[in-house]
């Protein structure tokens, strides 16, 4: 199969699967999706989940959590993992947004990525999910798919990023990128398929006999 061929057949695949998405941590704001965004580095989306109506109740804008003390947000968040770090980000980003973006959330991936705790994969996830403009944050389950489906050598996220928007029309982006997160976590999943397994994967490579050991992110 073509990469070509393979571009619209996963794309194909995954609207038949996931023909809506939404993404899947739970924000009201701009503001939350870009703490929840952080607070999910190396936790998964239920915890996060857990945990922020808690710290949203006592502050869902910068000017409430800039207040807050980072012991504060630490007890509230700690179940997330790396509390002491993301406390400390969570406060002083806050303070940043309030005395330099007038309390709002910049829309663009420079000054997102100026902000504490903020990588290029959270402020990409902000730009896209939050603003709607046009970007492909990659995770650990699209770097791994992205392997297995042979669009990228996987020499790291940022060549993969680079890869998957070269063949993928700018338009599918947004939704793609949470398709390809969702079917990575359903079907093929960090501990099994690899490669051989999944529906997209015997599709695009059905002679394929040796499992495939993708490189990390």
């Amino acid at each position: 199969m073509k990469k070509s061929e393979k571009v619209d057949y996963i794309m194909k695949e995954l609207n038949s699967i996931y023909p809506s998405i939404q993404i899947p941590l739970n924000h009201e704001n701009i503001f939350e999706l870009l703490i929840a965004v952080l607070l999910s580095a190396q936790c998964t989306d239920d915890r996060v989940n857990s945990v922020t109506p808690i710290l949203f109740s006592k502050a869902n804008k910068p000017s409430d959590m800039q207040r807050l003390s980072i012991e504060t947000i630490y007890e509230i968040i700690k179940p997330c993992g790396l509390g002491p770090k993301k406390s400390k980000a969570i406060n002083s980003l806050s303070k940043i947004l309030v005395r330099d973006f007038n309390s709002k959330v910049p829309c663009n991936l420079k000054d997102l990525e100026s902000l504490p705790g903020v990588g290029h994969k959270t402020a990409s996830v902000v730009i896209s999910q939050g603003f709607g403009k046009s970007a492909f944050p990659v995770d650990t389950h699209i770097h791994r798919l992205a392997q297995r489906w042979g669009l990228t050598s996987g020499i790291n996220v940022t060549k993969t990023e680079t890869d998957l928007k070269k063949i993928f029309p700018e338009t599918s982006w947004k939704k793609l990128h949470l398709q390809m997160i969702y079917y990575g976590r359903d079907f093929c999943t960090a501990r099994s398929c690899y490669g051989l397994e999944c529906k997209i994967c015997k599709n695009c490579y059905p002679n394929r006999k040796k499992p495939i050991k993708t490189k990390k992110a």
